[in-house]
């Protein structure tokens, strides 16, 4: 495999297979991940988002192929499974299969120290993590008793603190009520702006479309379609494949392009404020042109 010094991943022909069944989990998956990206990862249930994941991180050893973080293959020994974990952060779906320690400060200090910081280094990264992602109200509770978007952001708390280069998130909104889902996204945004990759499987592709680099569509263990969200959103084809209709803020785009209500020369956009900026722009030009046309009637 060459290595590009942008590549922060790079999986090739990876298959796994769980024991007890027929069908491959992973089936030759190939994927390239370029460092400090913003990817969404889209599929149905099965697709083997899960499972890719899972491998990224060590805790799944592909049947065939090879993983590499940094262009270093992963080594399934316990000091290559302690760097590669140092190195690559996954955030489960269900944040109580992430926490076991007693409180949430224990909790987030668990693996700072299992990776081998001294005590004093620890509790001055924990209680740097604890302020930014503003978990110091409920520090000292036990983790079993918050709140699902509170379990969700002490997990997300317990990854950051131990500096990932990569930040898997698996369906980090799932359960969530809005404000939480708002908070989660909130984090989501520090994560990308310290330069962490962040990697994150959802089943919302109005957010995937909006806040993605790129999106990586999966179907049977294999990836269907990888490249930029304009562009895989525009593959109707793959997205049907997938199971997933086209962002709204696209198919409301080309409606209006079709009433004639925006130029067709536009390009797409991302968001709704997006969409209502080039509706504002365009009435402002057709009033400007109408003023032009009186002007020059007088």
């Amino acid at each position: 495999m060459d290595h590009n010094e942008n590549w922060v991943i790079e999986a090739q022909d990876v298959s796994f297979t769980y024991e007890g069944n027929e069908e491959k989990a992973l089936d030759g998956l190939e994927l390239k991940i370029r460092r400090g990206s913003r990817v969404a990862f889209m599929g149905g249930n099965g697709s083997g988002k899960s499972t890719f994941f899972l491998c990224l991180n060590g805790i799944r050893k592909p049947d065939s192929g090879r993983i590499c973080i940094d262009g270093k293959p992963i080594e399934y020994t316990r000091k290559g499974l302690l760097d590669v974990r140092g190195k690559v952060g996954i955030v489960f779906q269900e944040p109580d299969n992430q926490l076991f320690s007693a409180s949430v400060y224990e909790e987030i200090s668990f693996g700072i120290l299992n990776l081998g910081a001294d005590e004093e280094t620890a509790r001055r990264e924990v209680d740097q993590v604890i302020r930014e992602l503003e978990i110091t109200p409920f520090k000292d509770r036990p983790a079993h008793a918050l709140s699902g978007g509170q379990k969700k952001q002490v997990a997300i708390a317990d990854i950051l603190v131990m500096h990932p280069e990569v930040m898997i998130l698996d369906e980090p909104a799932a359960a969530l009520d809005p404000a939480h889902t708002r908070k989660v996204h909130q984090i989501v945004d520090r994560l990308t702006g310290k330069g962490i990759t962040v990697l994150m499987a959802t089943h919302d592709i109005d957010y995937a479309y909006r806040w993605a680099d790129e999106i990586v569509l999966m179907h049977e263990g294999r990836v269907l379609r990888h490249g930029t969200p304009e562009a895989v959103c525009a593959d109707r084809e793959a997205l049907c494949k997938a199971g997933l209709e086209p962002p709204s803020v696209l198919r409301l785009w080309e409606c209006l392009q079709d009433k004639g209500m925006i130029s067709r020369a536009e390009q797409a956009p991302r968001s709704t404020d997006e969409l209502i900026r080039m509706l504002e722009r365009d009435d402002t030009d057709v009033q400007n042109k109408e003023r032009l046309t009186i002007k020059s009637q007088v």
